[in-house]
């Protein structure tokens, strides 16, 4: 008890002298996981509302897959990526391996699938009230997609901080795909599985109380985005 009571003190002392190193990985983590958020909403929000507005012959097996590969392992993926961008792989020339590059790569395909879901659960509801609406103003496909995706904002929000909070905690591909290498790959997650097992608790303390501070300081963002606090909505 008396060393986790010490470590707590000295990970308060990192957090209000701005450790150099704290600052350092919290920024690439930032960076890493905001990328891949940005690049993975641009795939999934259209997607889902492409599935909601259209109706193909694969449409159910596609919305099957996404909602299987919610649960697909992260250890897996990053094996995948890595196989891929190795020297031997097909994408080994492009030298992306251990680089923030092939973790965000990682993320992405982490994430996706968690978006698409989330948003198309939302996003069909929309359509259904919306459906008859658009039908008579004879709406191209492209403009009922747009019309879903602006109305359902606050919804398609929640799902982005569904995919943020999944992808900033992630620690299996990173460590596979990055390799955790300082100065250059080392985030938050991966930082707080080293100094735990070095021993240097004050350090993962520190790192696991801004790991905490990001998730709940994106979620209150979302929510202010969102206004969701109005109207009882809360």
């Amino acid at each position: 008890m008396a060393d986790l009571l010490d470590g707590m003190v000295r990970a308060f002392w990192l957090l209000v002298t701005l450790d150099r190193d704290l600052v350092e990985i919290t920024l690439r983590s930032l960076q890493v996981t905001l990328t891949a958020l940005a690049i993975a909403a641009l795939i999934a929000l259209p997607l889902a509302a492409l599935l909601s507005v259209r109706r193909f012959r694969l449409r159910r097996v596609t919305i099957a897959v996404l909602n299987a590969l919610m649960g697909l392992p992260p250890v897996v993926v990053g094996l995948i990526v890595y196989v891929f961008l190795s020297r031997s792989g097909p994408l080994g020339v492009l030298g992306l391996l251990f680089t923030p590059t092939a973790m965000i790569i990682a993320q992405v395909i982490i994430i996706v699938p968690l978006i698409a879901s989330i948003a198309h659960q939302s996003l069909r509801e929309l359509w259904s009230d919306y459906h008859d609406l658009l039908i008579s103003m004879n709406a191209t496909q492209s403009q009922r997609i747009k019309a879903l995706l602006w109305d359902g904002r606050r919804a398609l929000l929640t799902a982005a901080l569904a995919g943020f909070g999944r992808a900033i905690g992630e620690v299996g591909a990173i460590m596979v795909v990055g390799g955790n290498i300082d100065h250059a790959t080392r985030v938050l997650t991966t930082a707080i599985a080293l100094e735990t097992g070095k021993g240097d608790f004050a350090m993962a303390l520190g790192l696991g109380f801004v790991l905490i501070a990001l998730a709940i300081a994106v979620n209150l963002a979302i929510h202010w985005l969102g206004h969701t606090e109005s109207e009882g909505r809360w």
